[in-house]
Formats: C-alpha cells, sequence, structure tokens
C-alpha cells in the first residue's frame, strides 16, 4: 500500500505567512527573529522541501566543539513542523523520533531540511535531516515527526492574553 502523496503545493500560498512568524511575538525558541538566545531559524520553500541554514555557536555546545543533541531536535522540530504549510494549518508536535549520525560541529553552517510524507486534514507526518551546508553528502542527524493542528481554543486563548500574537495564526 503506496502512502499518499502531499499535495503539489499549499493552498492559497499559506507557505508564505506560515514558514515564518511576522507577528508581533516572535519569541520562540527555534524561529523567534526577535529571540537573542534562540536559534532564529529564517525558512525557506524549495518545491516540496522546507529549509534553513544555521552556524551555531560555542553557546549551543554540549561536549567541546559539538553541538548539544536538543539543539539539533529543536532545529529538526521547527523544521518539521513547517511541512504543515502542506495542510494550511499551524501544528503542535505529537511524536518526533531522532536518529543522530555523527557529531555535528559548532562554528559551521548546518542546513536542516523537511518534506512532508503523508498530509491528512488531521494529522501531517514529516522526514527531515541535519547536514553540513558545504558538505551536503554526509547526514549529522535524521528525523520522522507527526504534527497534530493547534485547537481553535488554544489559538483564542493565546491571542487573548497575548496580544502581540495577532496575526499568528492568521490563515488568510
Amino acid at each position: 500500500m503506496t502512502e499518499p502523496q502531499p499535495p503539489a503545493s499549499p493552498p492559497d500560498g499559506a507557505d508564505e505567512r506560515m514558514l515564518n512568524d511576522r507577528s508581533g511575538y516572535q519569541a520562540c525558541f527555534g524561529c523567534g527573529a526577535r529571540n537573542p538566545d534562540g536559534l532564529q531559524l529564517h525558512f525557506h520553500r524549495t518545491g516540496e522541501e522546507i529549509w534553513a541554514e544555521h552556524t551555531p555557536d560555542e553557546r549551543f555546545q554540549g561536549f567541546p566543539g559539538v553541538l548539544h543533541g536538543g539543539v539539533i531536535a529543536t532545529m529538526l522540530d521547527e523544521t518539521l513542523s513547517r511541512a504543515a504549510v502542506f495542510a494550511g494549518k499551524w501544528m503542535m508536535t505529537a511524536r518526533l523520533e531522532i536518529r543522530y549520525r555523527r557529531a555535528a560541529p559548532v562554528g559551521r553552517p548546518l542546513r536542516v531540511s523537511a518534506r512532508p510524507t503523508r498530509v491528512r486534514a488531521r494529522m501531517v507526518s514529516a522526514r527531515g535531516e541535519v547536514r553540513l551546508a558545504d558538505e551536503p553528502d554526509e547526514v549529522l542527524a535524521e528525523a520522522e515527526g507527526v504534527f497534530l493542528p493547534v485547537t481553535a481554543e488554544y489559538e483564542r486563548e493565546m491571542t487573548s492574553q497575548r496580544p502581540d500574537l495577532a496575526g499568528f495564526f492568521e490563515r488568510e
């Protein structure tokens, strides 16, 4: 049995609105442009691939000179979750499985990428990986994830508590 293929493009140009937070919030550790302590990942789309590049510095290391595995997990989680643009919804992680293949160095540009593998109304599955940007043949880590929609109740609660989130969940 073959899995359904994701649509050729997100509905109604949702990718431009949903790949990067343009609200007043922007405080996410992974993608928040206004979080000086975070990764500040900025996402792009090429066909069905969602990707970002990041050069981690020493403050994100675990072992000397090696990027902390939790930071790699964050990069993969953020990027895989962006595959939800193919469903036209903001989604949260339900499951994330990571396989670390090789130590990722600090101070070198990394490229994290993901593609949707299955798109349903209530679920998006995605697969992704982290590679050295200048040595793309070697996979440093790979992941598979499942993402479920953010509820309307959560959207209402967050925008009422945090007015700076206005526009974050917009789909139009």
